[in-house]
């Protein structure tokens, strides 16, 4: 034992601090009644170098227990050990080697997976304290993206590099990600979001493959055991306990591109899982503190992953706050996707709060104020939010809405052309009635969890028989359709039509008003074997196969031209809900302010409902004069609704089908400094299983119309550029082939 001198310390803040010649430790600790802290090797083991046991009277501040220790070297390893009352809702173990709460570095999993079978209790992990040189920053500023000019490009650290056709050199970790850059540059995507990237168990996964019975690992990383520490398995560094600075490089190495970097946070629930679960550091510390529990101390479990956070309790408020400001403000990440989010509005016996003040706290934050909030607005136990969630005008939501009602119509579902019409300006219908924006709806088709688009139309049913749960796991309706044939074909009709669909949905994915999100390889279409649910697979069916985006390169083509076509118009990324009629009198050329915030000409809106279920045009959405110009007596229309015939929507039961015309005078940006009116759109779509044709409206503007996007023709006339566009007239019929999309833009 390495005798230290020790002092009293200071009670903030928690976790430990550096001091000129040691350290200051603290840990909160409400009901413990003997303390100890370990001062460990730097390569942690559990034989401690020092043990000092913490006097009540002396090294405690409250709830806050503290020590200083003096002589300490600049790298070492330490943890505590707690004991305290008995009683079915506390779980003090004084023989167990806690993790502090407040650490950024944890050691013991440098490398991915290494102590599954060694170390099966995963006891050898340590807190960890490493002094290093300050981090130069240099001249790091956060782009700033504005939230309705954001594409966000989810993924994960490691199966994003790790298959070798990445041809990286760090392949699996964050100075991997560093060397796809300039890809994710070219592609046109301004934010990357990842998924969980702080300290997790990938060992803690109860299943082996039943065709190799290979034991399976948490590769998805939802089950956190440090709030603050970045994945020492995700840094090419981590020998060297250089995490901290390699995530830091990453994120100014983004920043430098124009992309922005958000994180995927995960705190509904922890890796210590329910009653049968390893204890890390919550549950022998302060079990009752830190957790939902019953009156007899069982786990109340709204995340479906064991236990539940006890989130809005003012202790773990603050560990939450205080973890958001770290990855804020010292490491310069740009956002936070809360998973599960809906838990963080429960109480601590599991009501739903009104006003939770968690989510209030975070969205006041003043270091978090130019961070991106976005919430999964639903949880494992029911409670469902989206277009509700606390505090909305702060945060932006995952539309579930819109990834069901665009499958469902794309599949050919019949009677969802309103539900689409909805989801395509923004979803008004369910965000404006709390004064919310387009920008609040983070619209996706696809993300980590289901199907990749791939597999959305080679599959009808999942197949997860390889999670090792008799294909139980994963969600049983995915509204998905495998065109014909179950898996791959060499079908060349059948390969032709699922591109097609896939075409349709990214078209529709980035026509849309709101902010949208594309799952990694989905460009190039990456494929999961159809397993919706790959949370266990560190192998081929979650690595992103580098290979498809040469394969695939017409569909990559495609889906990179779409995102820089919504890039270069703002029409297609409106701060504000389309209005439907605007009075000409409110517009003479150079309007001084931004419209009234409006909705879209909603179904039933449009025109009036025969008894055959059809919309007939109305006297308000009468054909204007060509050209429909400032001071005129005739209505404008930001956007009208058409179906095969020009203002004659069909919104029935039976409909396939919808078009529209946007008009490009009107942005939702007007009366700002960077407006500038854009091009006028017609967008006409088919989900029929037969051709449809569609009578071409005239623009809104009188200008010429140039047809740019056709997903039924073959790559590259499926996107022309601008000098390559073909004219069509007012009048003509355009022919769609069955589920395809037409996209014509007016001439500037």
């Amino acid at each position: 034992m390495t005798d230290f001198t020790t002092s009293r310390g200071r009670p903030l803040p928690l976790g430990v601090s550096p001091t000129p010649d040691g350290a200051n430790f603290v840990l909160l600790c409400r009901h413990g009644t003997d303390v100890r802290l370990l001062i460990l090797p730097p390569h942690g083991g559990s034989k401690p170098i020092a043990e000092y046991v913490l006097d009540s009277r002396k090294n405690r501040t409250g709830d806050h227990w503290h020590i200083r220790v003096h002589g300490l070297p600049d790298t070492f390893c330490y943890g505590w050990k707690v004991d305290g009352p008995s009683g079915p809702k506390h779980r003090f173990d004084p023989s167990r080697i806690l993790l502090d709460p407040a650490a950024t570095l944890i050691s013991g999993a440098e490398t991915w997976a290494n102590t599954c079978e060694i170390d099966p209790e995963r006891t050898s992990r340590r807190s960890l304290y490493h002094r290093t040189r300050e981090y130069d920053w240099e001249d790091d500023a956060p782009p700033l993206t504005p939230h309705e000019d954001s594409i966000i490009y989810e993924l994960h650290v490691r199966g994003f590099t790790c298959d070798p056709s990445s041809e990286v050199v760090h392949p699996g970790t964050f100075a991997g990600l560093v060397e796809k850059i300039d890809y994710l540059k070219w592609l046109g995507v301004t934010a990357v979001e990842l998924l969980p990237i702080h300290e997790f168990d990938e060992c803690d996964c109860p299943f082996f493959n039943p065709k190799t019975g290979e034991k399976m690992t948490n590769f998805w990383g939802y089950n956190s055991i440090a709030f603050a520490a970045p994945k020492a398995a995700y840094a090419a560094s981590s020998k060297t306990h250089g995490q901290i600075h390699e995530f830091r490089d990453m994120v100014k190495a983004f920043h430098k591109a124009g992309i922005e970097v958000i994180l995927d946070v995960v705190f509904n629930h922890t890796g210590e899982g329910d009653d049968r679960g390893r204890t890390f550091s919550f549950r022998g510390l302060d079990n009752e503190l830190y957790y939902l529990l019953d009156d007899h101390g069982r786990y109340l479990n709204f995340s479906g992953c064991g236990n539940t956070v006890n989130c809005n309790h003012p202790v773990v408020r603050d560990l939450l706050m205080t973890a958001l400001r770290y990855w804020g403000g010292s490491m310069h990440v740009d956002g936070f996707r809360f998973d599960l989010a809906s838990i963080l509005g429960r109480d601590r016996r599991g009501n739903v709060l009104v006003d939770p003040p968690v989510i209030e706290m975070i969205a006041e934050d003043g270091v978090l104020a130019d961070t991106k909030l976005i919430a999964e607005p639903w949880d494992a136990a029911g409670l469902y939010q989206v277009g509700g969630f606390p505090f909305g005008r702060r945060w932006s939501e995952w539309n579930g809405r819109y990834r069901d009602d665009v499958r469902r119509f794309w599949r050919g579902e019949s009677g969802l052309a309103g539900a689409l019409a909805s989801r395509l300006c923004g979803s008004a219908d369910i965000y404006q009635w709390s004064g919310r924006l387009p920008k609040h709806s983070v619209n996706f088709i696809t993300a980590h969890d289901g199907f990749t688009l791939n597999d959305l139309y080679c599959y009808n049913g999942k197949h997860n028989e390889l999670n090792g749960e008799q294909n139980r796991d994963g969600s049983n309706e995915n509204y998905s359709w495998n065109c014909g044939v179950e898996g791959p074909t060499d079908n060349p009709e059948i390969n032709r039509l699922r591109q097609r669909l896939a075409k349709n949905m990214m078209a529709t994915l980035l026509l849309s008003q709101g902010v949208p999100m594309i799952l990694s390889g989905d460009e190039f279409l990456r494929t999961q074997q159809g397993n919706n649910n790959a949370w266990c697979h560190d192998n081929e069916i979650s690595w992103v196969d580098w290979k498809l985006a040469e394969s695939n390169k017409d569909f990559l083509r495609f889906v990179r031209e779409m995102i820089w076509f919504r890039r270069r118009h703002p029409a297609l990324r409106r701060r504000h809900f389309f209005r439907g009629t605007i009075d000409p009198s409110e517009w003479g050329g150079q309007h001084a302010g931004p419209f009234p915030t409006g909705g879209p000409v909603r179904p039933g809106e449009a025109g009036r409902m025969d008894d055959s279920g059809r919309v007939k045009a109305s006297s308000t959405l009468r054909r204007p004069r060509v050209p429909a110009l400032p001071n005129d007596d005739q209505p404008l229309h930001d956007i009208v609704w058409h179906g095969v015939e020009p203002f004659e929507p069909d919104f029935g039961q039976y409909s396939r089908t919808l078009a529209y015309t946007i008009d490009g005078r009107f942005t939702g940006r007007e009366g700002e400094a960077d407006y500038d009116p854009d091009v006028d759109f017609y967008v006409a779509m088919n989900a029929h299983h037969e051709s449809v044709r569609f009578r071409v409206p005239s623009a809104p503007s009188g200008r010429a119309w140039r047809r740019a996007i056709d997903t039924g023709a073959e790559s590259p006339r499926d996107f022309l550029a601008e000098g390559e566009r073909p004219a069509v007239h007012p009048g003509m019929y355009l022919s769609l082939l069955p589920f395809s999309v037409v996209v014509l833009v007016s001439v500037r």
